[in-house]
C-alpha cells in the first residue's frame, strides 16, 4: 500500500499490516502513537528520560503482540494507554521503594525569554500538583484532561467503571484547583483559565 494512503488507515489496520511485514505501516503507526504515549508517561512520571524509556517499551510491546491482535476488539490506543499506565505505575512503585522521590530534577539549563520561563513555571507547577495527587487520581486526570481521552476509554484502560473515572477526575480537579488557588498571580493565570 502506498505510504501516503497509510496515513488514512485505522490503527487496527496498520497494526495488522505491520504484523504481515509492512514496515511503512509501522512507521506511520509509530509516528501517530509514540508522541501520545510519551506525553502520557511524561505527565505520569514527571521525568523526560523515564518517559522516553516507558514510551519505547510500550511501543515494543505493541509490536511484539501485533501478530496476535484481534481486530474489532479493544482500540489500539486504549490497549497502548493501558500498557503505558501500567509501566508508569511500576516505575512509580519502584521509586518509592528505592527513595528516588528525594532526588530533585535538575533545572533546565537552556536560556529563554520571560514567556518561556513562565510557561516552564506553569508546567513545573502542574507537574508538582499532579505529583501531589494519589496515583489513581493522577492517572485519571492525565488521561482525561491532558491526553483528552473519554471517560469510557479511561475506564477501560484503568479497568474501573465510568462512574469511578468521573469521581477520580472530579476529586483530582478539585485538589488541583485548591493547589493553584493561591498561585494565580505568581503563575500569570487569569481567573477564567
Amino acid at each position: 500500500m502506498p505510504r501516503d494512503t497509510l496515513s488514512e488507515v485505522s490503527d487496527d489496520a496498520l497494526l495488522l499490516l505491520f504484523a504481515q511485514g509492512d514496515s511503512d505501516a509501522s512507521r506511520v503507526l509509530t509516528a501517530r502513537l509514540l508522541p501520545r504515549v510519551y506525553h502520557q508517561a511524561r505527565r505520569m512520571l514527571g521525568d523526560q528520560s523515564e518517559a522516553e524509556d516507558v514510551a519505547q517499551d510500550a511501543m515494543m510491546r505493541l509490536w511484539r503482540m501485533a501478530p496476535d491482535w484481534e481486530q474489532g476488539g479493544a482500540k489500539v490506543t486504549t490497549w497502548l494507554y493501558r500498557v503505558t499506565a501500567n509501566l508508569c505505575t511500576d516505575r512509580l512503585r519502584k521509586r518509592r521503594s528505592t527513595g528516588l522521590d528525594d532526588v530533585e530534577e535538575p533545572a533546565d539549563p537552556a536560556p529563554g525569554a520571560e514567556q518561556r520561563l513562565q510557561t516552564r513555571a506553569r508546567a513545573d507547577a502542574l507537574q508538582q500538583a499532579l505529583d501531589s495527587l494519589p496515583e489513581r487520581q493522577r492517572q485519571a486526570v492525565v488521561l482525561r484532561h491532558i491526553e483528552g481521552l473519554s471517560n469510557p476509554e479511561i475506564a477501560e484502560i484503568m479497568e474501573i467503571s465510568t462512574e469511578a473515572v468521573e469521581s477520580l477526575t472530579a476529586r483530582g480537579k478539585r485538589a488541583l484547583a485548591a493547589v493553584f488557588a493561591g498561585r494565580r498571580d505568581e503563575l500569570g493565570i487569569a481567573e477564567d483559565d
